[in-house]
């Protein structure tokens, strides 16, 4: 039994990322700050996201207790890949990247697992409210917030507040059609943004074209990809130009629809930095129209990959003070 108690009135909560092939947890301070951190791979194809999530918890219950005399946290959040029904704190639905994991009662079981709050929510989300508090999304109103990572997430601040929609499930660019004649996608659409512009799907479609190439089928990695585009490789180039043209159009479609102050991206893809986020911003002028488009600028995530994490944990602090979900202090159980 860990001595450490779950009390609302903590500076300190622990935050967990949950990604398809990654999961980040730490300890975070209500500034954002991360006092601990570690991870592990998700093994979502061994049906292990689960406990690979309760390990991480445990370990850094130890460590914060025995290495840094920690005593109190105010609860756990956590940001997930997949559907969240955010009332609920389970996952509606999660694709064949997660096996398994539709359904997973993530609060429920992690609330019984260590007598703590948790709140719940998709990671992108998570990743806005670390934009909204520390990143470029500081006193700005109306952000969308997209991650290229295994798939396409997304999240939209409108009037400072992150939507949801009916249960949870707004925000899905990764399967807005960016080409209604495209490929066929594993949500059953044709054409989405996520087999563009995801790492999974860059490194699917130079597979392709290598094969197309007769060079061979050896898997090949996103990061890789990347990072050949960058020195030229002319191959490599036809699928992150492919792939910049689908954020474009789709980050167009997204300026005309909401009318925000920024775009803010983050995920592995965008660690390719400048030559992505420059390439987007060309594509997003050349398809909107210039009154809408002007003023809007495209930023690279805060904190990188550790902004889903951060976030994770602002939960405990952001929903309780905004008063939208239910009483924290009533959920925890001292």
């Amino acid at each position: 039994m860990t001595p450490i108690e779950f009390i609302p009135s903590s500076d300190f909560a622990i935050g967990v990322d949950i990604g398809g092939t990654k999961i980040n947890a730490g300890i975070i301070d209500r500034n954002g700050q991360i006092l601990l951190q570690h991870h592990l791979p998700t093994l979502a194809q061994q049906g292990e996201v689960l406990n690979q999530v309760k390990t991480l918890i445990s370990k850094l219950l130890s460590e914060y207790h025995y290495s840094f005399d920690g005593t109190s946290l105010k609860g756990i959040g956590i940001g997930s890949a997949g559907q969240i029904d955010w009332n609920k704190g389970s996952i509606r639905y999660a694709n064949s990247l997660i096996p398994g994991y539709t359904g997973t009662k993530l609060k429920d079981e992690l609330e019984h697992e260590f007598t703590a709050s948790v709140i719940v929510d998709n990671d992108v989300n998570c990743l806005a409210l670390t934009e909204k508090y520390l990143g470029a999304a500081q006193n700005k109103r109306n952000v969308i917030c997209l991650t290229l990572g295994t798939g396409v997430g997304g999240a939209i601040l409108i009037d400072g507040k992150i939507i949801h929609g009916a249960w949870g499930g707004a925000a899905e660019i990764g399967h807005m059609t960016v080409d209604f004649n495209g490929v066929p996608c594993h949500c059953g659409s044709i054409g989405c943004l996520e087999q563009y512009a995801s790492g999974t799907g860059i490194a699917w479609r130079m597979q392709e074209l290598l094969m197309k190439q007769g060079i061979g089928t050896t898997q090949i990695e996103a990061k890789k990809i990347i990072a050949d585009w960058i020195k030229g490789d002319p191959t490599a180039a036809l699928v992150m130009n492919q792939a910049i043209a689908a954020l474009g159009s789709a980050i167009a479609s997204l300026v005309h629809i909401f009318n925000p102050e920024a775009i803010i991206i983050g995920g592995g893809v965008a660690e390719a930095g400048a030559p992505l986020i420059d390439g987007i911003k060309a594509e997003m002028k050349k398809r909107a129209m210039s009154s809408l488009v002007e003023g809007v600028d495209i930023f690279a995530a805060y904190k990188g990959n550790l902004g889903g994490m951060i976030g994770a944990a602002l939960q405990l602090w952001e929903y309780e003070e905004m008063g939208t979900r239910v009483n924290l202090q009533s959920a925890d159980k001292i």
